[in-house]
């Protein structure tokens, strides 16, 4: 997987590559797609979710550009795949997840497979964490029509934000934001497909 779908498209990061190769992504799925689990393509979860596709689980993780012990934020938990890639790149991941029973099974998920670093909280995303913030990076699983503003509110500084902006019915775009010394810049990356976000600032 490694080497054919995320190598291959240019990812270089040594961190995202070395942790996609610890996670075992079989384990994120239910045992009848255990054997589709590395496929090139996201899978479902079930609750009308995904797990994305290896290599967006790359290129976003890639983009956020985490060192050991940064603070990051994920919104949509989903089946915890995402958070354990960024623990096993050393990160403190803090993960907020809507639908209560994937929270409850994806937490137990995680507490089976040892990844201690990562802390789940059963919530509406879009208002982010603010008991935890403020973070150093920020990553959304998502798709919606602009940046929730709770979100931005909680980047620390410098910080990093990715996520897909637009709808699932029409394509989405990754857009990375980056803040550095109070100002915000924003940078439109590649076009994506999520699922949609829900939530009080969401749609």
């Amino acid at each position: 997987m490694v080497r054919e779908q995320i190598e291959a498209r240019g990812i270089r990061a040594t961190a995202v590559l070395d942790a996609m190769r610890t996670v075992p992504r079989h384990k994120f799925v239910e045992e009848a797609l255990a054997l589709q689990a590395y496929d090139d393509r996201p899978q479902p979860i079930g609750y009308g979710q995904t797990i994305s596709q290896p290599y967006i689980v790359a290129r976003m993780s890639e983009l956020l550009e985490i060192s050991p012990g940064m603070k990051v934020l994920e919104i949509g938990t989903g089946s915890g795949y995402q958070a354990a890639v960024l623990a096993a790149m050393g990160a403190e991941v803090y993960t907020v997840e809507r639908v209560r029973e994937l929270y409850f099974a994806t937490r137990e998920r995680l507490m089976d497979l040892r990844y201690f670093r990562v802390k789940c909280k059963l919530d509406d995303g879009t208002l982010g964490w603010q008991e935890e913030a403020p973070f150093d990076r920020i990553i959304v699983t998502a798709g919606g029509p602009e940046v929730p503003l709770p979100l931005l509110e909680q980047m620390g500084d410098p910080a990093r934000l990715i996520i897909p902006v637009g709808s699932q019915r029409k394509m989405q775009q990754l857009v990375l934001i980056k803040k550095q010394d109070g100002r915000f810049t924003r940078t439109r990356m590649e076009e994506v497909v999520f699922v949609d976000l829900v939530g009080q600032h969401g749609w």
